[in-house]
């Protein structure tokens, strides 16, 4: 599991014109899953989850990055993003093969969100698993990082 995690001032997703979540300022997260996940990795996704709530991405009075989005009250929005293990080793045309397949994805992502907003204690907002979706945002410093579960990085 790979999360591009996004510092936002606010953001928010669109479906057909429809907003089905947004948030404002917290952390916008892009979650992707390869082919190699499974169900079964609930100890990638509680580091996952964990690490996500406890990162030290906002600002203490001394303006340091000192806390996490739990601290400042801060709230997290949820996209689906397969794009996010794309090979590039061949040609100019990206290759999927190491993304999830949709019917091994969708479910992963559902369980992981669930289990994030248990941990986070309330409901995230999100895009639509599988659909084309309008992601705006306002990032903030801008700070961006990506985490793989597997690298543990």
């Amino acid at each position: 599991m790979r999360v591009l995690v996004q510092r936002v001032r606010a953001a928010r997703v669109e479906v057909e014109g429809r907003v089905t979540g947004a948030i404002g300022p917290g952390l916008l997260l892009l979650i992707g899953f390869e082919s190699a996940d499974a169900p079964a990795d609930a100890e990638d996704q509680a580091w996952m989850a964990g690490k996500l709530l406890r990162l030290r991405l906002f600002g203490d009075e001394a303006g340091v990055m000192n806390r996490s989005v739990t601290d400042v009250g801060g709230e997290l929005l949820a996209v689906s993003q397969f794009t996010l293990f794309a090979s590039t080793r061949k040609g100019n045309r990206p290759s999927w093969s190491r993304a999830a397949p949709p019917e091994v994805a969708g479910p992963l992502f559902d369980g992981f969100v669930a289990r994030l907003a248990q941990e986070f204690g309330r409901p995230l907002p999100t895009g639509v698993f599988g659909a084309d979706m309008r992601v705006h945002l306002e990032n903030d410093g801008p700070v961006t990082l990506m985490i793989d579960s597997r690298a543990r990085e």
